[in-house]
């Protein structure tokens, strides 16, 4: 059934209703856009569920790839329902900025996501955005680490994620869906989903290693870091993210 006409429909009975009902519904713009989707809303919920299963069959089958690598604990369908929430969650990405349409790729408006937690988290500290974060500092033979395993490196294995309480300087970033399937594909970490990852740069692990605070330390272990370079997609979106911490913060 054509939307359009069920709109028709719907104003001619609120038209026979009183007066002072219509004055709301048709003089507020809010109620008028939000009584207009109302009515497109179920036509725009199976377009999007026909996307959707359009990409599940791909979804599924990483799904029962990771359950025959990692055993029996993993739940293929909850991993699959998750993608599917991730990919709207993404999708809403790009209505995020004041309730204007924008154009930006998801990289793009990741990145500034990523950028604005990050200003928060400093800002809260008292921290400005780290200065030395140049994108140019990132080239195809740049080595990684996970910082969980920055943070057993150098020795502070014992409380999660102390490493950036007492380090908000260092260039941390977050790795989004698809980076942690090609980190669980490469062995890097567990592919069992919905764990947060953050890489960080061995370089500055190492440099904080050779300082005082930690030199002479005995559960000092570099072994632990296990470093490793990424694709130009995953250096692409960390360029991205570095610039836009700048570039928000200049």
């Amino acid at each position: 059934q054509n939307p359009w006409n069920i709109m028709i429909k719907h104003r001619q009975v609120a038209r026979r209703g009183r007066r002072s009902q219509m004055a709301v519904s048709f003089t507020n713009p809010s109620v008028s856009m939000d009584l207009l989707r109302t009515v497109l809303q179920p036509h725009i919920n199976e377009e999007i569920r026909a996307v959707i299963n359009k990409y599940t069959k791909f979804f599924q089958k990483a799904a029962w790839n990771v359950k025959e690598n990692i055993g029996e604990d993993v739940d293929p369908e909850q991993l699959v329902q998750e993608t599917c929430k991730n990919c709207l969650e993404q999708a809403k990405l790009m209505y995020s900025d004041g309730g204007k349409m924008i154009t930006k790729s998801i990289g793009e408006l990741a990145a500034i996501k990523r950028s604005r937690q990050l200003e928060d988290d400093l800002s809260q500290r008292g921290s400005p955005i780290p200065k030395k974060w140049d994108p140019s500092r990132l080239t195809a033979s740049t080595t990684f680490v996970l910082g969980s395993r920055a943070n057993k490196a150098l020795g502070m294995g014992g409380t999660r994620g102390r490493i950036y309480i007492k380090h908000p300087e260092l260039f941390k970033y977050s790795a989004d869906s698809q980076d942690k399937h090609w980190l669980g594909e490469k062995h890097h970490m567990p592919a069992t989903g919905g764990k947060m990852a953050y890489l960080l740069i061995e370089d500055d692990i190492r440099e904080l290693a050779a300082s005082d605070d930690y030199r002479d330390s005995p559960e000092l272990r570099l072994d632990e870091l296990r470093p490793f370079v990424v694709p130009y997609w995953i250096l692409e979106k960390m360029q991205k993210y570095m610039l836009a911490v700048r570039t928000e913060k200049e």
